[in-house]
């Protein structure tokens, strides 16, 4: 797997060839010279994260029934209108 690095102004001036280059592997993109982005393909990306693409996916998980969550009571969020 290929691993390309292109600078900010290059992926700017590219960004067709730079989509066509993360199909083969990673594009790191660098911002003066350090990394800063990594353009992946959706398959790639996918595969690192396990494939939960939505919250509701992650929450069937196996023992999240067991997480205990309790949301905070918001009491300040309507006040009266001042129409003066």
């Amino acid at each position: 797997m290929p691993i390309t690095t292109l600078s900010s102004r290059e992926f700017n001036q590219s960004a067709s060839e730079a989509k066509k280059l993360a199909d083969a592997g990673p594009v790191f993109i660098t911002d003066r010279g350090r990394p800063a982005h990594v353009l992946l393909s959706i398959e790639e990306y996918r595969r690192l994260t396990g494939g939960s693409g939505n919250i509701a996916d992650m929450l069937a998980l196996d023992g999240a029934e067991d997480i205990v969550f309790e949301a905070p009571r918001v009491t300040d969020i309507a006040r009266p209108a001042d129409f003066s």
